[in-house]
């Protein structure tokens, strides 16, 4: 498996691979797409906002606050923005807000541990509030399909899925999945690269997504354009950031005009730059 440290620490942000470049391929300041615009992130942040905040709250299941968020997110963006992002948030958030756990893996395993059945409904339920590219699943598994939403619900209960086993059932194709079940092993030393770097918080980001998605392929491109294409996205990420920040930019430019979105590495980000910040002292 390719290493995913996080980069060697620089000091120059203008010499960085990324610097002063935006994550390629995502929507930025500088970047829309044809279906979804810059603006349309901003509006799923502040909607998200109040399901974050009940991930803090004990009283909250996390399954509960995770659809309240989605919810949140789908009423403002009226689309879906940060799905990826809010699960890859919640337990972090969690564990953060608790008192007997730590913002580390083992802080981060014992949320998941802790999950229950009802924490997968509210999972499945956050599917009936916006759209979300997901692969077909494994033969058998159709009544457990994540696109059923609530009707998957009953399936859940039957089988006694809590949350934590709803994850490890996914996290073989499915990156976001795999870091709960890893203890978001990525994020966290995505986080220390994070804040081990110096300069503009938005380029030490931008360099460490690069480093992410130069290292792995992006299971969200696998699941919208194919493995192939996944694969060879990662070997392009790899040859930008050796070939320094025109490569970079050229690189973005090339992933917007092929529709490409490396969406499960900047999910990764998100949660990378949650526990820099809340964490490790990085401040905006």
């Amino acid at each position: 498996m390719p290493s995913t440290s996080g980069p060697t620490p620089r000091t120059d942000a203008v010499d960085r691979p990324g610097g002063r470049t935006p994550k390629p391929g995502n929507v930025d300041r500088e970047r829309d797409h044809d279906d979804l615009r810059f603006e349309q992130f901003m509006a799923g942040a502040v909607g998200a906002r109040d399901g974050l905040v009940a991930m803090t709250d004990p009283s909250v299941g996390v399954g509960e606050a995770f659809e309240r968020a989605v919810a949140g997110m789908g009423e403002r963006a009226e689309r879906n923005t940060q799905f990826g992002a809010l699960l890859v948030l919640a337990p972090l958030v969690r564990a953060a807000a608790r008192e007997d756990c730590t913002l580390d893996g083992d802080g981060v395993e014992r949320v998941v541990a802790d999950t229950t059945v009802a924490d997968a409904a509210g999972f499945y339920r956050a599917f009936e509030h916006v759209d979300v590219a997901v692969r077909d699943p494994p033969e058998g598994m159709e009544p457990l399909d994540v696109r059923r939403g609530a009707d998957a619900v009953p399936a859940l209960r039957e089988r006694e899925l809590t949350l934590s086993e709803v994850m490890e059932r996914s996290a073989d194709r499915d990156g976001v999945a795999r870091e709960w079940v890893d203890g978001h092993e990525r994020v966290f030393r995505a986080a220390r690269a994070i804040a081990d770097l110096d300069g503009p918080v938005p380029d030490r980001a931008a360099e460490v997504f690069l480093e992410l998605l130069s290292r792995e392929p992006d299971t969200f491109v696998a699941d919208t354009h194919g493995t192939g294409t996944a694969h060879s996205v990662m070997v392009r990420a790899q040859e930008a950031r050796e070939g320094g920040p025109e490569l970079v930019r050229a690189f973005a430019e090339s992933l917007v005009a092929e529709g490409v979105n490396p969406g499960t590495t900047a999910d990764l980000v998100a949660g990378a730059l949650f526990v820099a910040m809340e964490r490790d002292g990085v401040t905006p």
